[in-house]
């Protein structure tokens, strides 16, 4: 069985509540039971900070023995050098995601710090974007 982690970075703990305009609806917790169900072959994990460092911390923990994680560092993937130098770092295949489509919004938000050291990167799909991801690992 394959071990997969999502790891979700700052405010996404508010989805479904926040923004829901450009983050829909339905809140994380809600869609990682979908996620679940929708493949029960999967051991899939989950762990949300709205901490850099935490973010930093839970990617070199794991990064040596999961099969993968799925990377939603929301705003810090503009900014944080350290989050894309955790990524390069380990062995474990990263895969970055994104709910909106980022080249819709703000111009910062068109630039990835982390994109150079992951393997894929899903925008604009919505939730689905986390479940491309997953099939992407699997």
């Amino acid at each position: 069985m394959k071990k997969i982690i999502i790891i979700n970075g700052p405010n996404l703990n508010l989805l479904g509540i926040r923004e829901t305009s450009i983050y829909g609806k339905q809140s994380f917790n809600d869609y990682l039971n979908e996620l679940k169900t929708n493949y029960p072959t999967v051991k899939i994990e989950f762990y949300q900070s709205n901490v850099e460092g935490e973010l930093i911390n839970k990617i070199q923990e794991i990064g040596f023995t999961y099969d993968g994680i799925i990377l939603n560092a929301a705003a810090y993937t503009h900014t944080s050098v350290g989050i894309a130098d955790a990524i390069a770092a380990i062995q474990t295949p990263v895969i970055e995601v994104h709910i909106s489509n980022i080249y819709e919004r703000e111009e910062i938000r068109h630039t990835s710090l982390i994109s150079k050291n992951v393997e894929g990167v899903i925008c604009g799909f919505g939730l689905k974007s986390y479940a491309l991801a997953l099939e992407a690992l699997i």
